[in-house]
């Protein structure tokens, strides 16, 4: 099934970006992020949220092989970046929205992550799962 196909690489390629970003966050610490000053409590903070960002990507990634039978695990893996991306979303309106990176985080994770989830649900559904 050539969508099948299609959602296996969209999944990759998004994947690109938690699995980035979260070996960046646990690599380099906060400074990836843009940090100027920076305590320890934050840079233990940084490194675990990247280790969960990482996590994310990761799972993602070994669900491509069968992506159509993951429903749930994209369902659930979809929530905890949405609701992320409102915790980011809400911070931002308090805040500002500061850099770009930051920004298209937030796109990914209000758009791009959501509409993946109802595009794996499809091709789930017209595979008879």
């Amino acid at each position: 099934m050539l969508e099948k196909r299609v959602l296996q690489f969209a999944v990759l390629i998004a994947s690109i970006v938690p699995i980035g970003a979260g070996l960046a966050g646990i690599i380099i610490g906060p400074w990836t992020f843009g940090a100027r000053s920076y305590s320890v409590d934050l840079i233990s903070h940084v490194g675990y949220l990247s280790g969960l960002l990482l996590a994310i990507g990761l799972l993602f990634v070994i669900s491509v092989p069968n992506v159509e039978k993951h429903k749930d695990r994209f369902l659930i893996l979809g929530a905890i970046v949405f609701i992320g991306g409102l915790a980011r979303l809400y911070e931002g309106l308090l805040t500002g929205f500061g850099t770009m990176p930051h920004q298209l985080a937030l796109v990914m994770e209000l758009i791009i992550t959501p509409l993946i989830v109802l595009w794996q649900r499809r091709v789930a559904r017209l595979s008879g799962r």
